[in-house]
């Protein structure tokens, strides 16, 4: 790994330093601009947001030292607003208050609500709270069954960021992904919180693709999908320190569904837990799909708690029945590490890993693996198909002890 899970890149830490020099500075050309008291925004949740935080934005863009917006504490009603860069230096933007969408997914002509784009240095932060409002669109048709629903917005977009931090910010019931990330560079989330039901689909609390060095720390997820997806040309990844649950765990894919996907290379998830998630640690990737290739991905110091599937690779996966009969994965996976992983399977699948018969897994290990399972159905097993893991220390249940069955348990 070029990134140590405990740290944020000395470049980062020398920015946000600087940047903090906001607080002190009033008046213009920089400083701290209100939005109510300069620009009239009001907190009675019916006048539009938009204008005054986009003029705001424009002003603090503009100028050449470092400059912070505040939104104050109070609920405001925002449609939608794209904060673009680049700006001439540093740039904050401090929410106090709750921020919330439009409830009609008709709204949207597109798939975002809030977007940060093409920002370099910029910090997000304040204990506030963006809304999206999603309880309607959970029952739409066709959303309902876990179709993909990629028309509704994303409650927070972060596009081409450099040197970004977000910290101490809740996103609440988005109507699709929590937070999408991409082609960001050295952006940070820190005591950040998702918030959303376990009914509600494709509500991935970050999502993460086309980015390096991603640190996601300290943070609480609760909601409908994966906690944390992490999708082609992610590099440097570090998930250090979080709760999940409900969701679908922390998922590296799926991959190579789309042509020309660019490689996943250095992930280290640590200290994580899951609470009743359908999956715990995952990799996942289609059958007969495009080639790829998936390495130096690290899993270890996990508590599982009651999890469907704590332990999975999935090379066969194909939710909605989408694929052809006996097509293999061509997405090659190589070293690949599980440690120190303990707790409670729901199911008596607790490690299964499913590789694919035209490439099969490489330098996949297994280490100290304490994993229970109580029910009529037996004792916690294990499920290998073409992969030879090293193991090492504890192991329970035992590696490769159960045979594949015919129809595995799908996975969401």
């Amino acid at each position: 790994m070029a990134i140590q899970f405990n740290c944020v890149s000395s470049m980062l830490i020398l920015v946000l330093l600087s940047i903090s020099s906001v607080e002190g500075q009033g008046g213009g050309g920089g400083g701290v601009i209100d939005v109510v008291a300069k620009f009239g925004a009001k907190a009675d949740e019916k006048t539009d947001l938009s204008k005054p935080l986009l003029d705001a934005w424009k002003e603090a863009c503009a100028t050449t030292s470092p400059a912070k917006i505040v939104i104050p504490k109070g609920i405001y009603f925002l449609s939608t607003a794209t904060l673009d860069g680049p700006c001439k230096a540093p740039i904050e933007l401090q929410v106090e208050g709750t921020v919330k969408s439009l409830a009609n997914p008709g709204a949207f002509k597109e798939p975002k609500w809030i977007t940060f784009n093409r920002i370099e240095n910029f910090k997000l932060f304040g204990g506030g709270l963006f809304d999206g409002q999603g309880t309607t669109a959970y029952k739409r048709e066709g959303c309902k069954n876990h179709d993909y629903c990629g028309s509704l917005p994303i409650n927070l977009r972060f596009d081409f960021l450099t040197n970004a931090m977000i910290q101490d910010i809740t996103t609440k019931d988005s109507k699709q992904f929590h937070v999408n990330v991409l082609g960001c560079k050295n952006i940070t989330f820190e005591h950040f919180t998702v918030s959303a039901p376990d009914e509600s689909p494709n509500t991935d609390g970050i999502h993460i693709g086309g980015s390096d060095g991603v640190n996601v720390l300290n943070s609480e997820i609760k909601t409908g999908d994966d906690c944390v997806s992490i999708g082609d040309g992610s590099k440097n990844l570090v998930i250090n320190g979080v709760t999940c649950g409900p969701g679908h765990g922390i998922s590296i894919g799926s991959l190579e569904l789309f042509k020309n996907e660019e490689p996943v290379d250095g992930v280290t998830v640590k200290n994580c837990s899951f609470t009743n998630t359908s999956n715990g640690v995952r990799i996942k990737t289609w059958p007969g799909a495009e080639r790829g290739t998936c390495s130096n991905i690290h899993f270890e110091d996990i508590t599982v708690t009651n999890v469907s599937s704590p332990i999975i690779i999935d090379q066969k996966y194909c939710p909605w029945n989408k694929c052809k009969i006996n097509e293999e994965s061509k997405v090659k996976l190589s070293n690949i590490s599980f440690k120190n992983i303990h707790g409670t399977s729901a199911l008596p699948e607790a490690v299964k890993i499913i590789c694919s018969a035209t490439l099969p897994c490489e330098n996949v290990e297994l280490a100290d693996i304490e994993i229970t399972h109580s029910g009529p159905t037996g004792p916690a097993v294990s499920q290998c198909s073409n992969v030879k893991p090293k193991v090492s220390g504890k192991q329970n249940p035992a590696p490769c002890s159960a045979p594949l069955p015919a129809k595995p348990t799908p996975t969401a």
